[in-house]
């Protein structure tokens, strides 16, 4: 039997997982092929030490994102929403985050907007870090920090149906300037996006865990990681301003994302017990 990584072990059990729990909401017949095929090739990939098996997480990680859109719910209620909006809304009016955020035109906007684009590169800037320093020794780190935050948000999302505010809520609350990217950014989510849930960001938990698996594979160029912690709290704050989520979808990212950490501690501690 082929030796698996820990971050593969991470992927595996992660496909089970929503293979399992599939009955309760779906037909469990696609979950429990893809797990199986999923299995098939991670077993074929740790055969050989291959570009393709370091990068292979990024695509597993795009599947696990569009699997979930077969736990999207026929009917999308509501009573989550109503509860979230109201706290988005302090934020935004009361607390004047809107208005500081266009107090200085569209720059701020524009900023933001770009940030919640660059999302999507989020994985393979971070792999290109790890490789460009020759740390790609270190490489299965830095997915089992980026998978245990991103993934652990995609377990939840079948729990948690509910729609982003631009839509459960359409033309409230909305920026008031509308930049080329923003456009852009409606397109992609508009898409492809999914349709399941919203709570919590994987956004947010991405980048910053990302971020921690960074700061643990590159302690010598620390200033990387600290810059994708940095970004991802931007992208914390685009993503409310923008309606893409609400403030409680980033604030559970922003939590879920330090299961990166955890995951990264109990790696270390049977590391240390295994030697």
């Amino acid at each position: 039997m082929p030796r698996l990584r820990s971050s593969e072990w991470l992927l595996l059990a992660y496909f089970a997982y929503v293979a399992l729990i599939s009955p309760f909401f779906i037909s469990p017949w696609r979950p429990l092929a893809l797990a199986v095929a999923i299995g098939v090739v991670l077993l074929v990939l740790a055969r050989r030490k291959s570009w393709l098996r370091d990068v292979f997480p990024l695509i597993l990680t795009l599947i696990a994102f569009r699997e979930m859109n077969w736990f999207t719910p026929p009917v999308h209620h509501h009573h989550l929403e109503q509860t979230w909006i109201v706290w988005d809304r302090l934020l935004l009016d009361k607390y004047g985050m809107r208005t500081a955020i266009e107090s200085a035109g569209s720059l701020a906007p524009f900023f933001l907007e770009l940030c919640y684009a660059l999302v999507y590169a989020v994985a393979p800037v971070a792999l290109w870090a790890l490789f460009a320093n020759g740390r790609r020794d270190r490489v299965n780190l830095l997915w089992l920090a980026y998978l245990a935050g991103t993934l652990g948000v995609y377990a939840l999302f079948p729990y948690f149906p509910s729609e982003p505010p631009r839509t459960a809520f359409a033309g409230q609350d909305m920026p008031h300037i509308v930049t080329f990217l923003r456009r852009f950014n409606l397109w992609i989510v508009g898409h492809y996006g999914i349709h399941s849930s919203v709570f919590p960001s994987a956004h947010v938990s991405s980048a910053l865990s990302a971020a921690w698996g960074l700061l643990k594979t590159l302690p010598e160029r620390q200033w990387i990681g600290w810059t994708m912690a940095a970004y991802g709290l931007c992208v914390a704050l685009a993503s409310v301003y923008g309606r893409y989520h609400y403030a409680v979808d980033t604030a559970a990212g922003i939590a879920a994302s330090f299961l990166g950490l955890a995951a990264l501690k109990l790696s270390s501690y049977r590391n240390s017990r295994g030697a």
